[in-house]
C-alpha cells in the first residue's frame, strides 16, 4: 500500500470522478453525475493551488452541495418531459376505452373487465353484462360511466 502514497492528491479525485460519473451511466439516477462533477472540479483545484487534504475535502463537500441544490432548482423549473408521460400509469391508459361490468356497479362501487383484466371502478349504478366508458382513475380505481351507444331518439331513423 506504499504506492498509494505516492499518488498525487489531484490524481485520486480525477479517477474518483471518473469513477462516479461510470457509476451514473450504470446506474442512472441523476444523483452521482453532481458528485462527480465536484470530485473533478475538487481535483482541478488540487492540482492548481496545491490543497491541503482538510481543505480538499470541505472543497468536495461544499461544491457536492452547490451542485446539488442547483441541479435540483434547475430540474425543478425545467423538468425532463417524458415521451410517454402515461409509461407507468396503466389506468390512465384506458381513459376513453370501454369495458365490461363483471360486477354490477351498485352505490358507486363494482367490477369491470378491461382486456383480460379485472379492476375496481366506480361509477354510477350499472348492472353486470353492460358496457361502460372509463372517464378517469383514482389511483387503481377506474371511474366509469354508463355507455349509452344511441343518445337520444331523435337520432333513429323514422320507423317504416
Amino acid at each position: 500500500m506504499d504506492w498509494l502514497g505516492d499518488l498525487d492528491a489531484h490524481w485520486v479525485w480525477l479517477t474518483l470522478g471518473l469513477l462516479l460519473a461510470a457509476l451514473e451511466m450504470l446506474v442512472p439516477g441523476v444523483y452521482l453525475i453532481w458528485l462527480a462533477a465536484a470530485a473533478l472540479i475538487t481535483g482541478v483545484l488540487t492540482f492548481a493551488f496545491d490543497l491541503s487534504l482538510p481543505l480538499q475535502v470541505v472543497d468536495f463537500v461544499f461544491l457536492s452541495f452547490i451542485a446539488a441544490f442547483s441541479a435540483k432548482r434547475f430540474l425543478g423549473e425545467k423538468p425532463i418531459e417524458s415521451s410517454d408521460p402515461l409509461m407507468n400509469r396503466r389506468g390512465a391508459r384506458m381513459v376513453g376505452e370501454t369495458a365490461l361490468v363483471v360486477t354490477a356497479i351498485e352505490h358507486g362501487s363494482g367490477r369491470v373487465k378491461v382486456g383480460d383484466s379485472e379492476w375496481i371502478a366506480r361509477g354510477s349504478n350499472v348492472a353486470a353484462g353492460e358496457r361502460v366508458r372509463i372517464t378517469g382513475t383514482d389511483g387503481s380505481t377506474l371511474l366509469v360511466e354508463p355507455l349509452t351507444l344511441i343518445g337520444d331518439k331523435g337520432t333513429l331513423p323514422p320507423a317504416g
